[in-house]
């Protein structure tokens, strides 16, 4: 089991030094042992207080974390298991009110195990004020960045933890709706940790302990110093153009040709990444999202590897888009898939919907998107990400309505007559700009690139 930090020590451990500045808790004059009478509740949390030091379940405050302001919210679990009472949703609801009054983004450090039982479903309706809490900070366009601790479990992370915009949590962290109390006794407890939400796509990392702050403050600071628009990048394969249609398909089928890996280094001097779905998927081969920073600013950016685009791949970069959008930050997408995945588990994975959330969230985005397809462009699975009127080509690149191959099957032509159909289908990134399909294809650096 993983130590339990109190709600000081996990503070001490994010915050910047001497730089924590609590915000004064509103202090309810309850009813004895609470809003139900509930015997013993009084001198339950007599003791809580004099075992933590605190006077509720979360310590709420202002800090720099890696040199950028922020709320953070740290739950004290040694005070009757980071529960959530009526009073803990006062000081929940006072902290986000500072938030977006003072323009700032919340880190909620949970470690909770629900709501509190000796108040009943007054405990639990707390859920809502928090829910709405975080809602509006969203529609103000201020980042929330939860830190799971151990344990996350209940309306805790169904609020503030998997309510939030980034997802981190500390390693071997028991991380699930279900309690270890209330759970099916033959459940896998493997299925309740950190490392396991962020397998099926649920959070977006595992952070050790003595990175957090690092880990925590490159987030905030990108999440928070948009760029204005992203750049096309420059080209790092071939510079010379195809002559057919069919030398364009080869060239960006070539193993050597540089992939997004390549790109995404050669454009950011740093980057975070942003995983999985939130749906229980992630698609690693196939998608890479995330933010980060380019002379200084921050640009949002989706890019496909090469393969088959899966499903969770695409839901992936919808979310990455929504947020970017909603943080005012300029996206970067590069194209490059034969095509998206269409096996029998693709469409059980509801594929046809997955891409029309990508075509949706570019569409109704009002950022600037720019794309560039580095390699092959196949089909709908690739013009989804294709940002309308701002999209560029590399050299080695093509761009097809379908791969060659499936269109002579399609048209009932033999295999010798692939090449002839690849030419007809006017796929060469000069044949795009000339069909304006493309606004122009982009040249290597003047210079080396680290």
């Amino acid at each position: 089991m993983p130590e339990r930090l109190s709600a000081r020590k996990i503070l001490a451990l994010v915050a910047d030094e001497a730089t924590f500045e609590e915000l004064p808790g509103r202090i309810r004059n309850p009813k004895a042992d609470g809003p139900l009478g509930w015997q013993g509740y009084d001198a339950s949390r007599a003791r809580a207080a004099e075992r933590t030091g605190e006077e509720e379940s979360v310590v709420c405050g202002t800090a720099r974390v890696g040199g950028t302001r922020a709320v953070l919210i740290a739950f004290e679990f040694g005070f009757l298991g980071g529960s959530l009472g009526e009073r803990t949703g006062d000081r929940l609801e006072a902290a986000y009110h500072h938030a977006r009054a003072h323009r700032l983004p919340v880190v909620p450090l949970v470690a909770t195990g629900g709501s509190r039982m000796q108040e009943g479903m007054l405990a639990l309706t707390q859920l809502q004020r928090v829910a709405r809490e975080s809602a509006l900070t969203r529609e103000a366009g201020l980042p929330q960045i939860a830190v799971l601790r151990d344990p996350t479990t209940g309306g805790g992370w169904a609020t503030l933890g998997a309510g939030a915009d980034v997802i981190l949590a500390l390693p071997g962290a028991q991380v699930g709706f279900a309690g270890s109390r209330v759970r099916p006794p033959d459940a896998d407890p493997a299925a309740y940790t950190a490392e396991a939400q962020v397998a099926v796509g649920s959070a977006d990392a595992v952070v050790r302990p003595e990175e957090l702050r690092e880990t925590l403050g490159a987030w905030l600071r990108l999440l928070t110093t948009p760029a204005q628009e992203a750049a096309a990048p420059h080209a790092l394969g071939t510079p010379d153009l195809p002559a057919t249609g069919w030398e364009a398909v080869r060239r960006a089928r070539a193993p050597e040709r540089p992939r997004a890996q390549a790109y995404l280094d050669a454009y950011f001097t740093r980057r975070v990444s942003l995983s999985g779905d939130r749906c229980g998927g992630t698609d690693p081969d196939g998608m890479l999202c995330g933010f980060g920073e380019r002379d200084g600013r921050t640009v949002a950016y989706a890019a496909q590897t090469g393969a088959a685009t899966r499903p969770a791949g695409y839901r992936t970069a919808a979310r990455l888009i929504r947020l970017a959008d909603r943080l005012d930050i300029p996206v970067l997408t590069l194209v490059d898939t034969p095509g998206a995945a269409n096996d029998a588990e693709a469409e059980r994975q509801g594929a046809g919907a997955a891409i029309a959330e990508v075509f949706g969230a570019v569409a109704a985005a009002r950022v600037p998107i720019t794309t560039l397809v580095v390699g092959e462009g196949g089909s709908g699975g690739a013009l989804a990400l294709a940002a309308p009127g701002n999209t560029w080509a590399t050299p080695d690149s093509y761009f097809s309505v379908i791969a060659p191959e499936l269109a002579a099957a399609i048209l009932k032509r033999p295999p010798k007559e692939v090449e002839a159909t690849a030419d007809q289908l006017r796929i060469r990134p000069q044949d795009l700009v000339e069909l304006g399909v493309v606004r122009g294809i982009v040249e290597a650096a003047d210079h080396p690139r680290p």
